[in-house]
């Protein structure tokens, strides 16, 4: 089991940022063992360094990156039922909170009794924390800083009151079924008997529109991906080059999901702390996969995660879905 610091600083009369950040440690194993396999892979939350996290936010004002467009307009257009469903003076917890964006939209319709952020990148988290907290003086923030996918717990000190979690950005469209389906039942655990969760869903439609958005003329998502080259020098003590990589991203139509890879240029070696990984020219590390969902296909994976679709909520181009999900009982 990871070991996980626990340091509490409060920055403003309502903002508090705890530290649960797991070892570089297990990161670096964590890793090791993805670039071992056959089919060379890293977990997409790698992503998500300071540098990684800003350029993240500019994909989602890029002209083909519909995905947040999409959303912004439900949580802005439905944020008085969203907030029927949800119930003022809930505890909003939101995983993977980024720069906390799209919660702006709901938090005067909602007022939760709290707001707890969750991200792997303390800095930016730590930032966007205080941020959100000056904006919304009214607001209780409890920033943490933990990997969600890891063994996380609500944190104790959290007011008393329904616990909804809130998970944008199709993220759970990251995750391969089966673990989409463990996530959301995790997310049991940390509920009670009347919580919820109000979930972003991006849905299947065209492979152009889909391969246009992961693949933007500027270039923005290559140097996302390329970035990830960075975090593994830092935690592996490795020499990755991003000029000896290259952004490769298509859609799976048979498997329903965008895939992200980093495709070697040449055949090389890199050398780590201890560990040496070899490339042939054109082979990938697969970075990422984002499935894209019909409504029953996402029905389908939610009831078998113990959860009921309350409510949903689309744009007028049927492009991206909010649902709000209640405990099947």
């Amino acid at each position: 089991m990871p070991t996980h610091t626990a340091q509490l600083k409060r920055s403003t009369d309502n903002v508090v940022f705890e530290d649960q950040q797991p070892s570089m440690g297990d990161s670096r194993q964590e890793i090791i063992s993805g670039l071992k396999q056959s089919q060379k892979m890293i977990n997409p939350k790698y992503f998500y360094d300071a540098r990684g996290s800003q350029l993240f936010e500019q994909i989602t004002t890029l002209p083909e990156y519909y995905p947040t467009r999409s959303e912004c307009f439900i949580l802005d257009h439905y944020a008085e039922q969203i907030a029927e469903r949800c119930g003022t003076g809930c505890v909003l917890i939101e995983p993977g909170s980024g720069s906390s964006e799209k919660v702006r939209l709901l938090l005067e319709a909602l007022k939760p009794s709290a707001y707890v952020p969750l991200d792997i990148s303390a800095e930016f988290l730590y930032e966007a924390a205080v941020k959100l907290g000056r904006e919304f003086n009214w607001l209780t923030v409890h920033a943490v800083c933990a990997d969600f996918s890891d063994n996380w717990q609500v944190p104790r000190s959290l007011p008393e009151g329904k616990r909804v979690a809130f998970y944008p950005g199709s993220t759970i469209g990251n995750l391969e079924p089966e673990r989409a389906r463990d996530f959301l039942s995790n997310l049991r655990g940390w509920l009670g008997q009347d919580g919820g969760v109000l979930i972003g869903v991006d849905l299947h439609k065209s492979e152009q529109r889909l391969n246009a958005a992961y693949n933007d003329q500027q270039g923005v998502t290559a140097a996302f991906n390329l970035n990830v080259l960075n975090q593994l020098n830092e935690l592996l003590d490795a020499d990755f080059s991003e000029s000896q990589f290259d952004h490769h991203a298509f859609y799976n139509q048979q498997q329903r999901r965008i895939e992200m890879h980093l495709v070697s240029r040449d055949e090389q070696t890199i050398s780590s702390a201890g560990d040496t990984f070899t490339f042939t020219k054109g082979e990938t590390i697969h970075t990422e996969n984002s499935y894209k969902y019909t409504l029953e296909s996402f029905q389908a994976l939610t009831h078998s995660a113990g959860f009921t679709i309350e409510q949903s909520w689309m744009d007028d181009e049927q492009l991206f879905s909010v649902h709000y999900l209640s405990l099947r009982i």
